[in-house]
């Protein structure tokens, strides 16, 4: 086992590419994978004035000295990488740049099969993990269920294309050097998105909960509360005239329209959030890619 912050780096500098705001990375402003609001919390813990990350800051010694902290003190000691097998180093290294330490441990956890999922790399993470008899089979378990989160984000059709040939690529040098091989080289992810971060929280959710659904085609204060209210004020004049019953017929018919669509969302809903959850739990599953992209 031979754990390299160092080693590490150059992969994961690859996959995040240079300077980037596309406008629908939840990350906003990154350079070379760290964005504004980390720096700044990173600037200021140092006494350090604020400033904002510009291209032309990259290669410069001030910000690769930066960079390197800010790597090892966020995501390389939050995930301890110094006490990881290698290969998992990589891999989870990775994972918790693009998607914060804390989803990435939880993947981690999911993989070994795991009660508890909490996602805090303490003792019991630790010794289940140096008990698992096959790094390679975990790193492809933990690539499954990263890239199951992946699918279920907002903005996976922007960078979807990126996010797949990102983890695919991880997942082949990471189990790689499980093995204790070399492995292909890193592949330019951030040219197809790749670089976007992909946080838990973009997680796609339904608009509406399943309870406030099933309560507004209920007779909450929605639709449904409009048409029965409208229904009581024709009911005493229903059988005055033709046109007063067809539209007390309809109403009623309307009224059970939006009813069962209303319980129709709810199921739907209710199926959506559940997803959501699992996804966010590190439960969901997805096929990785297989070849090297480009």
């Amino acid at each position: 086992m031979q754990p390299d912050f160092t080693k590490c780096m150059p992969i994961i500098l690859r996959y995040e590419g240079g300077y980037s705001n596309h406008r629908r990375d939840p990350g906003g402003v990154t350079l070379e994978g760290v964005i504004q609001r980390v720096y700044d919390g990173y600037r200021a813990r140092k006494g350090l004035p604020q400033r904002p990350l510009t291209a032309d800051m990259r290669r410069t010694p001030e910000w690769i000295a930066e960079r390197n902290d800010i790597y090892r003190l966020q995501y390389w000691n939050a995930i301890r990488g110094d006490e990881l097998p290698e290969g998992v180093d990589l891999f989870l290294f990775d994972a918790a740049v693009n998607s914060g330490p804390f989803q990435a441990v939880k993947w981690l956890q999911r993989a070994l099969k795991l009660n508890l999922v909490d996602g805090h790399l303490g003792e019991g993470t630790m010794a289940a993990l140096h008990a698992h008899p096959d790094h390679d089979a975990l790193i492809a378990d933990m690539a499954s269920r990263r890239l199951g989160m992946l699918k279920q984000l907002n903005t996976w059709g922007t960078f979807g294309e990126g996010w797949a040939a990102r983890v695919a690529s991880c997942k082949r040098i990471a189990q790689a050097w499980a093995d204790g091989s070399v492995g292909p080289q890193p592949a330019a992810v951030h040219l197809i998105g790749g670089d976007a971060k992909a946080y838990a929280s973009d997680v796609a959710q339904p608009a509406v909960d399943a309870g406030n659904s099933v309560k507004g085609g209920l007779g909450g204060t929605t639709i449904a509360a409009v048409l029965d209210g409208a229904k009581e004020q024709l009911a005493p004049l229903v059988g005055s005239s033709e046109l007063v019953g067809k539209i007390f017929t309809a109403l009623t018919l309307l009224s059970v329209v939006v009813g069962v669509g209303a319980f129709g969302y709810a199921l739907w809903s209710a199926h959506k959030t559940k997803r959501a959850q699992r996804a966010i739990d590190g439960d969901l599953k997805a096929d990785v890619p297989e070849g090297q992209p480009a």
